[in-house]
C-alpha cells in the first residue's frame, strides 16, 4: 500500500506538485516543505504515468536525493528508486561515461577532486619556476580558486582577476600559461577535474549528442537553485531545450555562496529565461514561531530586489527573541554561556542549541569559556573530511592503483617515505615514466616501480619496499576496494605514527573509510562517488563526536544553512563582522551579508538570542590594551529592532565602557594596593 502524495500538503505545496505544462519556479522560505514538496512531485509524476528513468532530480548533496526519493518511494512505491537523482556533478560523471567519447572524454577518465586540483597547479608551478622569482606568485589555492570562478562563472580571467584578485592582476600572463598547462597535462593523464565535469556536461548538451542526452528525460527537478552558478543555469537550459518539463525549487534570501561563483541572478531572472514560468510561492512555515518569523520577515524586507514573499506559521509561541547588548566579547561568551545552561535546566539538551558567528574564529573566546565552564561543543565549519591529510594520503594510493598516471598522486605519495622531498619525489617520478607522450604504451609507472625500482635514500628503503607490497597486494582493480584500504592501512600505520600527531585518530578515520567503501562495487565506483559527494567532516562518518552525554553545537552560517535548533545564539552582530568588513565592495555583496543574517535568524524554532558587543580588542603592539567601539550591524535598523526585546547592560557600565574605565569591582590586586596606599 502507498500513501497519497498530496495528503499531507497544504494548498500552495499541493498546487506545485499537480503543476502542468511550463516551466514551474517554487519560491520555498526557509522551513516551508519544500523537500516534502520536490518529493510529493517525483511521486505525482510517477503516478501518472512517467518512467522513472525519465525523471532527474538534482540537488547538491547526495544525502538530500537520497531522502527525497526515500518520501518519493512512500507514495509510489519503489520504482522511485530508478530516477535519476543526484548532485549535477554526480549526474555529469555519469552522462559523460555514457556520451563522453563524442567530445573527447574517455569514458575510464579519473577525477581530481579540488585540493588535487591546487596540487596538480603547484607541480606546474613549480615547472615553470614562477614561485622561486624576486616578485610575489599567486600559490596553489589561489590558482585554484581562480581557475574554478573563471569556468563556472563562465567569465574572461582578465575579468575574473580585477574583480575578485586584482593583487593578480600583474601575473595575468603566469597565472594563463599555469591554466594552460595545467589542462594539457590533465588530458595526458586522463583526468578531469570537478569543475571540468561540468563544463563538459556543458559541451556536450552544444554537440551533436546533446538531443539525445536532452531527449532522455520528460522532466528536471532542481532544488536549491539560488546555489546554482552560471553554468548550471546554462546546463539546465539545455537539457530543457527538447521540451523536458522544468521545476526549480530555491529561496533567493537563501542566496550566500557567491564564494563558490553561485549567483542570484539564476533564481531571480528564471521567469525571464524560462519563458511562460509560473511562480508558486510556499510561504507556510513549520520551523518557527510567530514572533521568530518577525524579525525574520523584516530583516530580508529591506531587501531591494527578491521575490516578494511573507512567511507565516501556525505554530503556538509568544516569546520574542532577544537582542543583547554586551560591553565586550568577554561579556558575550558569558551571556552565551548563562543563556544555554538555563536553557539546559529547562530541558532543551544542549544538541538542540547552536551558537552561530560569520567566520571561524569569530568563537575563539567563547570556545575558551565554554571549555572553562565544563561545557562541552563541536564546531562545523572548519576541515573537510577529504581535506585531511591523513584521508587524502589513503586516496592517492587508491588513485595509483585505478590510474597509474596521476602523477599528483604520486607526488603525494612518494613524499610519504622517509626523506623523500619535493625534489627527490620528481626525480623518481622522471624514473617511473609517470608523464608520458600519449603514444607511449610501454610499461605503466605502477608496474615499473613493482618490477624494476628505482633507487631511494637509505632513510626510505624499508618504507618503499612496504610501498611497493602494500601496491603489489592491491593491483587487481576488481578486487573490493574495503580489502585494499584494509591491506593499504598496514603500509599507513607507521608513516602517520612518523609524519602526524593523533595518528591513532587517524588511524580511526581511515577505519571509518574502510567501512564506506564495504559497499562500493568497484575502486572506480568508490572514488568517483566519495570526490563527487563527500562526507562533510569525520564526524559524517565517525558517529557521535563526543563520549559526553551532551554538546552545544557552534558553526558558521555558512556550514549550518540546512539545519535548525530549537535555541539560536548569533553571535558578533556589530558591522565589520556582520557584515564581514571583507565583504562590502559592492551593493551585491553587502547583499549578500543580509541574506547569510537571515540564514542565521531562520534556524530557530523556538527561541532566538543576537548578541552585540560593544566593544573589540587587539593588541596592535606590544601589550598595549587597544579597543575600538562597533556599531550594531546596519541590517538591523529602528523597524527590524523593534520586533526584538532588547537587554543592555546598565547605563554606568556602558559610560565606563566608552571612557576606558573599569567595569566591574576593583580586582584583588587593586585592592591590594588601595589596603597599602591607605593609612
Amino acid at each position: 500500500m502507498v500513501d497519497d502524495p498530496l495528503s499531507d500538503l497544504n494548498p500552495a505545496q499541493r498546487d506545485a506538485v499537480t503543476h502542468q505544462g511550463g516551466p514551474l519556479l517554487v519560491v520555498a522560505g526557509a522551513g516551508t516543505g519544500k523537500t516534502r514538496t520536490l518529493a510529493g512531485r517525483v511521486a505525482w509524476l510517477l503516478q501518472r504515468g512517467v518512467s522513472p528513468e525519465r525523471v532527474l532530480l538534482l540537488t547538491f548533496s547526495r544525502r538530500a536525493a537520497r531522502e527525497m526519493l526515500a518520501r518519493a518511494q512512500r507514495s509510489a512505491g519503489p520504482e522511485a528508486a530508478r530516477v535519476w537523482g543526484g548532485t549535477f556533478h554526480a549526474t555529469a560523471n555519469r552522462l559523460l561515461r555514457l556520451h563522453g567519447r563524442s567530445i573527447g572524454a574517455s569514458p575510464d577518465f579519473t577525477v581530481l577532486d579540488q585540493a588535487d586540483r591546487a596540487d596538480l597547479m603547484n607541480l606546474i608551478r613549480g615547472d615553470l619556476s614562477l614561485g622561486v622569482r624576486e616578485r610575489r606568485f599567486p600559490r596553489k589555492e589561489t590558482l585554484a580558486a581562480i581557475h574554478s570562478r573563471t569556468v563556472n562563472a563562465g567569465q574572461k580571467l582578465s575579468r575574473v582577476l580585477e574583480r575578485h584578485f586584482p593583487w593578480c592582476a600583474e601575473e595575468a600572463e603566469g597565472i594563463r600559461e599555469v591554466f594552460r598547462r595545467y589542462t594539457a597535462r590533465k588530458r595526458e593523464g586522463n583526468v578531469l577535474d570537478y569543475d571540468d565535469l561540468l563544463l563538459y556536461w556543458a559541451a556536450l548538451l552544444r554537440a551533436p549528442a546533446g538531443e539525445r542526452v536532452a531527449a532522455m528525460f520528460e522532466h528536471v527537478l532542481v532544488d536549491e537553485y539560488q546555489d546554482t552558478n552560471s553554468l548550471q543555469a546554462d546546463i539546465l537550459a539545455g537539457m530543457a531545450s527538447r521540451g523536458a518539463g522544468v521545476m526549480v525549487v530555491g529561496d533567493d534570501a537563501q542566496a550566500i555562496y557567491s564564494f563558490r561563483s553561485a549567483t542570484v541572478r539564476n533564481i531571480l531572472e528564471f521567469p525571464a529565461r524560462f519563458p511562460g514560468t509560473r511562480v508558486v510561492k510556499l510561504e507556510r512555515n513549520y520551523r518557527s514561531t510567530p514572533p521568530l518569523l518577525g524579525v525574520s520577515n523584516a530583516a530580508i524586507a529591506l531587501s531591494p530586489e527578491r521575490h516578494e514573499k511573507t512567511l507565516w506559521s501556525a505554530r503556538d509561541g509568544e516569546r520574542r527573541p532577544v537582542l543583547q547588548t554586551c560591553l565586550d566579547e568577554a561579556e558575550q561568551s558569558d551571556a552565551v554561556c548563562r543563556h544555554l545552561l538555563e536553557h539546559r535546566e529547562q530541558s532543551v539538551a544542549l544538541r538542540n542549541q547552536a551558537v552561530l558567528f560569520r567566520t571561524g574564529h569569530h568563537s575563539d573566546l567563547l570556545e575558551l569559556e565554554l571549555t572553562r565552564r565544563n561545557i562541552p561543543f563541536v564546531k562545523y565549519g572548519g576541515l573537510k573530511f577529504l581535506e585531511a591529510a591523513h584521508v587524502k594520503d589513503t586516496m592517492a594510493l587508491l588513485r595509483i592503483l585505478e590510474n597509474p598516471l596521476d602523477e599528483v598522486s604520486w607526488f603525494r605519495v612518494l613524499q610519504l617515505l622517509d626523506g623523500v622531498g619535493p625534489a627527490g619525489a620528481r626525480r623518481l617520478m622522471a624514473e617511473l615514466g609517470v608523464r608520458r607522450d600519449s603514444g607511449d604504451r610501454g610499461p605503466t609507472p605502477l608496474r615499473r616501480l613493482l618490477d624494476d625500482a628505482p633507487e631511494v635514500p637509505p632513510s626510505a628503503e624499508r618504507e618503499f619496499a612496504l610501498l611497493r607490497g602494500a601496491l603489489a597486494d592491491c593491483g587487481d582493480g576488481g578486487a573490493n576496494p574495503a580489502s585494499q584500504i584494509e591491506r593499504l592501512r598496514r603500509f599507513l600505520e607507521p608513516t602517520f605514527e612518523r609524519r602526524y600527531e593523533s595518528a591513532a585518530a587517524r588511524l580511526r578515520d581511515i577505519d571509518q573509510l574502510e567501512a564506506l567503501a564495504a559497499g562500493a562495487p568497484s575502486r572506480a565506483r568508490f572514488l568517483s562517488e566519495l570526490t563527487l559527494d563527500p562526507p562533510t567532516s569525520t564526524s559524517d562518518l565517525a558517529g557521535p563526536p563526543l563520549l559526553d552525554e551532551d554538546y552545544v553545537i557552534l558553526s558558521t552560517i555558512h556550514s549550518a544553512k540546512g539545519g535548525e535548533w530549537d535555541v539560536v545564539h548569533v553571535i558578533h552582530a556589530a558591522d565589520g563582522m556582520i557584515p564581514s568588513d571583507m565583504a562590502t565592495g559592492n551593493d551585491e555583496s553587502v547583499e549578500e551579508e543580509r541574506r547569510l543574517l537571515y540564514v542565521a535568524l531562520t534556524r530557530a524554532r523556538d527561541m532566538l538570542y543576537v548578541y552585540f558587543p560593544l566593544r573589540y580588542y587587539w593588541r596592535p603592539r606590544g601589550n598595549d590594551d587597544v579597543h575600538a567601539y562597533a556599531q550594531l550591524t546596519r541590517f538591523l535598523p529602528p523597524q527590524v529592532r523593534s520586533h526584538f526585546d532588547e537587554v543592555a547592560p546598565p547605563v554606568e557600565e556602558q559610560e565606563r565602557a566608552r571612557k576606558g574605565g573599569p567595569t566591574g569591582s576593583p580586582s584583588e590586586v587593586d585592592a591590594l594596593l588601595a589596603s597599602l596606599w591607605s593609612e
